[in-house]
């Protein structure tokens, strides 16, 4: 859009004048990491609690953008527009409201605590024939996602479908002005949020804000929202059990619709209470949008389930998957692309994509600007599967095409997908979930699930108590804790952390042939292996003087010069690092080499989790900053300092230095109940439900017959064993899993493979999901039974036990 800086000033509400100049804005940005952002590009400087965009403006300069939205001072070259306002998020918003003020056609509005992705990407497959849909991507539904969603809609869209959600008072005004509905639609009003809220009823007026300037409000008939609501809205009502516009009655898997004195039937394609429910509130919107009855009996039964993550995971060959087989329209490409990126293992980037179904564009712009899209994120070859993106895409570089999924799946050479990254995005009818199985690595069916969008938020929690020009570590040894080395360590890339930690030089290796090229700094490093790390720019811990006479002899072989090295100071842990004795014969070394040089000088805490031994970490720190003062004078030199681990951060924030090391943290685990709360659960551990024995009365079960019934019990065995790391100790009745969110104990021995358990009061069947540990079933509960430590848990996963990454 072509806009005068005095409008687009005006609209931001700045608070300094700008230059009068016409600008042309093809996009907006909030990522300064993002390949797409350019010379058109309008970037909105947010700054949170845990990250501040200001930091990555001269790096965003450098790739050519000119206009800028910040809210503090800055020093950038003369030709970039600048808009300084007080508050970024609401100027993005101000200025996708007046976006929004364009476009006059109907737009649905969606808020509650459950449902409302489901019952936005339902309404969006019930009316796409007969509406050019703009909806939110994902679960876009945030005080940011929400204008990042609005702000797609283009000349050719005439229904809008957005989902707002809040978490504490005084938002939802906000995204009412961004998303002005004409249509409002409330789903279930459940325990979601409630910490932000003092009452449900609190909630509920908060959320309800979002319709106060619709046509009409379609909603469950309830006393509750009866006494909220505004008496303006219309109020469009359906009910099980009481006189509304539209009435259900559920009988087995049918549900039977009574309206303006018609009643018809559909068949359930879910029969769960919140599927039905969801349902409910999608029949009653077509309803009132007059679509014709015989239309949703036949449409209802098609509604598939919602799938809005992207996974990833591990392929043949070699190659890593990223997987979007559920969804194919323009603004989630934009998002998958971003993702690919982030996520790439190798240099080849490969994009499998369907006809894209929902843009608003026509096809001839559409495909021309998902070409843009495909060379601005630098895709290595596009493989086209549709009559539409075969006919348009053909001047793409490295382009195949093939009309559906079963024509590539028996003419292409899958075994051909080597060593690349691969992203995997099409709408459901293509049925791509056919090209993932055919490229997944075959695993059973034990996962542990990684949320990648948890590592970030705790990330950003550790560095929202730093200064921000402290460095930042972070820890990824031990296969990053159990959780994943590469994909974590790719996610930390983009994050552009400092320094990755590994505990062995095989570990960092194996980074670097994953694309890492960020510093690593190998903690434990054998001095059989200094060769391989010089070879692949890894960076030795170093902590005693034969340690560093061997190094430096290396070093002289490969005529190298200033190589960085890591020098570690034992102040109290007693494991590794020089003591005092060891400081004269360490400096009188380096002062004789410029082979080498210290990039850092570190020790590790001994008791920074345990508030009891405060006095022993303030004399540990204490001692550092005598020695390191005392090796950094005695050398001239200026290395990095660092010694707070993730426990130091918390506990002893004041000590950062100039860098932190942040290990367990990361991964959702804390050192005590107000850390944990702030910290987002990262992995689940997952199996299924192979069979299940009805026992009689004193049968038993499993080795050793160590479990024996006490009246006549269902026993369910699981797919998952001490193999998988799982530990032998922990069955008998001692441990317990959870199967449709109810407690199960562990009956009898653990197995190689799997165990049993005791399900006599749980509805459950073969294939049933069954949750080890996640977030109703924190790792540290299992580390308190186990009588051990968090890291232990994560760490005794088996790599046998597939990892599935993904991002919301």
């Amino acid at each position: 859009m072509k806009i005068e800086t005095s409008v687009l000033s005006d609209v931001l509400k700045t608070i300094t004048p700008v230059t009068k100049k016409e600008l042309n804005v093809l996009d907006i940005s909030i990522d300064s990491r993002s390949l797409r952002n350019t010379e058109n590009t309008l970037f909105f400087t947010l700054k949170g609690n845990n990250h501040n965009a200001h930091d990555f403006l001269n790096d965003l300069y450098a790739k050519g953008v000119r206009y800028f939205v910040v809210s503090q001072n800055v020093s950038l070259p003369s030709d970039a527009i600048v808009f300084k306002v007080d508050d970024t998020l609401r100027a993005l918003q101000r200025f996708v409201a007046f976006y929004r003020k364009k476009y006059t056609f109907p737009v649905i509005g969606i808020t509650g605590s459950n449902g409302k992705t489901i019952v936005k990407e339902w309404l969006n497959q019930l009316l796409l024939p007969f509406y050019n849909i703009i909806k939110s991507p994902k679960s876009y539904n945030s005080q940011v996602g929400v204008p990042l969603s609005v702000i797609a809609i283009n000349d050719e869209h005439n229904l809008g479908i957005f989902e707002a959600g809040i978490s504490q008072p005084n938002e939802m005004d906000f995204l009412e002005e961004v998303i002005q509905p004409t249509i409002g639609i409330l789903t279930n009003i459940g325990p979601a949020h409630n910490e932000g809220f003092s009452t449900k009823e609190e909630k509920l007026q908060e959320k309800i804000k979002l319709f106060k300037n619709a046509n009409v409000l379609i909603s469950e008939k309830t006393d509750l929202i009866a006494a909220s609501k505004s008496e303006k809205v219309k109020w469009f009502t359906w009910s099980f059990n009481q006189t509304a516009n539209v009435q259900f009655k559920k009988i087995d898997t049918v549900l039977k619709v009574n309206f303006e004195n018609t009643e018809f039937s559909v068949d359930l394609p879910f029969t769960d209470l919140a599927s039905v429910e969801n349902i409910a509130t999608c029949i009653t919107t077509l309803l009132f949008l007059k679509i014709d009855t015989k239309y949703i009996v036949e449409a209802i039964p098609q509604l598939q389930t919602v799938q809005m993550r992207l996974q990833v995971k591990k392929g043949m060959n070699d190659c890593l998957l990223i997987d979007d087989s559920y969804s194919s329209d323009y603004q989630s490409l934009k998002i998958a692309l971003d993702f690919l990126e982030q996520q790439k293992t190798h240099q080849q980037k490969t994009v499998i994509l369907s006809d894209i179904f929902q843009s608003g564009f026509t096809p001839e712009v559409l495909y021309q600007k998902v070409a843009q899209l495909l060379n601005q994120n630098h895709v290595t070859r596009v493989i086209g599967i549709g009559n539409k993106i075969g006919t348009h895409l053909t001047n793409v570089p490295q382009f195949q095409s093939y009309p559906d999924t079963e024509t590539f799946l028996n003419d292409f050479n899958l075994r051909s997908f080597r060593s690349e990254t691969i992203l995997i995005k099409g709408s459901r009818s293509f049925q791509f979930e056919k090209i993932v199985a055919e490229l997944e690595e075959k695993t059973h069916e034990t996962v542990l699930e990684i949320n990648l969008d948890a590592i970030s938020h705790n990330l950003n929690f550790y560095k929202s108590k730093l200064k921000p020009t402290t460095k930042v570590m972070v820890m990824v040894k031990a296969f990053g804790y159990g959780n994943g080395s590469y994909e974590i360590a790719k996610l930390l890339a983009h994050h552009q952390v400092s320094y990755l930690g590994v505990a062995f030089a095989d570990e960092g290796v194996e980074l670097r042939k994953a694309g890492i090229k960020i510093p690593i700094v190998v903690m434990n490093p054998e001095n059989s292996a200094f060769s391989t790390m010089i070879a692949y720019n890894l960076e030795p811990e170093i902590y005693n003087i034969d340690e560093l006479n061997t190094f430096l002899q290396i070093a002289e072989n490969q005529n190298l010069y200033n190589y960085p090295i890591h020098l570690k100071l034992n102040t109290g842990m007693n494991r590794l690092g020089f003591v005092e004795k060891d400081f004269d014969g360490l400096i009188n070394l380096l002062k004789q080499t410029n082979l080498v040089e210290v990039a850092s000088m570190f020790s590790h805490l001994a008791t920074s989790d345990m508030p009891e031994e405060r006095e022993f970490t303030l004399q540990q720190i204490q001692t550092f900053q005598k020695w390191s003062t005392y090796i950094k004078s005695e050398l001239n030199i200026n290395p990095v300092l660092h010694i707070l681990n993730t426990s130091g951060i918390y506990n002893f924030c004041e000590y950062q230095m100039d860098m932190v090391r942040v290990g367990i943290g990361l991964y959702g685990v804390g050192n005590d109940t107000n850390e944990d709360a702030q910290l987002q659960n990262v992995a689940t551990l997952k199996t299924v439900v192979l069979q299940i024995n009805d026992v009689e009365k004193d049968a038993t079960v499993g080795y050793g017959r160590r479990f024996k019934a006490e009246k006549k019990s269902k026993i369910a065995t699981i797919a998952i064993g001490y193999a998988d790391g799982i530990r032998r100790s922990y069955g008998n009745g001692k441990g317990y899993v959870l199967v449709n969110n109810q407690k199960a104990f562990i009956a009898g021995t653990i197995c190689m493979d799997m165990l049993m358990i005791d399900a006599t009061n749980i509805d459950v069947k073969i294939g049933d999901e069954v949750i080890v540990f996640g977030n109703d079933l924190r790792i540290t509960e299992i580390a308190k039974i186990w009588e051990t430590i968090p890291y232990e848990v994560m760490t005794s996963i088996s790599q046998r036990v597939k990892r599935i990454f993904y991002k919301e």
